[in-house]
């Protein structure tokens, strides 16, 4: 066998890693300036639908993924939007009570005026609008476009402001105001029971 005839051996391609150059794990909450930017903007450019979702996300807290699937009875059951909604976690399937603000119960109020959402139908209709919710990813996107409209990093915000403890968040950040987590040793009138093992 000649040297000529020897096919040279070289390494196979390395693959590039998804997250190479992404940020991963929990991203801090939008300041109140960005939140303000952002609902000024959705108002001037009358993105009704955007504006209701947008304040129902910075209220409640919650993930994306509980965020699409609340349902009109979890905020308006006879219409109007209530002061306080009460939704179940789809990742701990706790219920989380939170306080629905002014402004946010007028987006609602309107969105589902001008919709004609109904109880037992999701609040946000996806692309279909035949009784399907929004999706994750659709949310995500409009997420992004939100931050991005206001000239953010996309991928450095979000609205779901995550536990204290949540890794690659800012040394000097800090949350805002939780939503109330109703437990199963909790007791809504009298705070929390103590627990004790036997």
């Amino acid at each position: 066998m000649n040297d000529d005839d020897a096919i040279p051996s070289s390494p196979p391609p390395r693959r590039q890693p998804w997250n190479k150059g992404k940020l991963i794990g929990a991203k801090p909450p939008l300041r109140a300036s960005h939140v303000w930017s952002i609902r000024t903007k959705l108002q001037l450019e009358g993105r009704t639908r955007d504006l209701a979702l947008f304040n129902l996300a910075i209220d409640s807290e919650l993930r994306g993924c509980d965020v699409v699937a609340v349902c009109v009875d979890d905020v308006a059951p006879n219409g109007d939007t209530l002061d306080r909604a009460t939704v179940r976690q789809k990742k701990t399937g706790r219920p989380v009570r939170f306080e629905l603000t002014e402004q946010t119960r007028q987006a609602i109020d309107e969105y589902l005026r001008m919709t004609s959402r109904r109880p037992g139908e999701f609040l946000f209709a996806g692309r279909g609008g035949d009784g399907d919710g929004l999706t994750t990813r659709q949310y995500a996107r409009l997420v992004g476009q939100w931050i991005a409209s206001i000239g953010l990093d996309q991928l450095k915000f979000g609205t779901h402001s995550p536990n204290q403890g949540d890794a690659d968040l800012p040394a000097d950040w800090q949350p805002t105001r939780r939503a109330t987590v109703i437990g199963p040793y909790e007791d809504r009138e009298h705070g929390s029971i103590p627990w004790h093992r036997d």
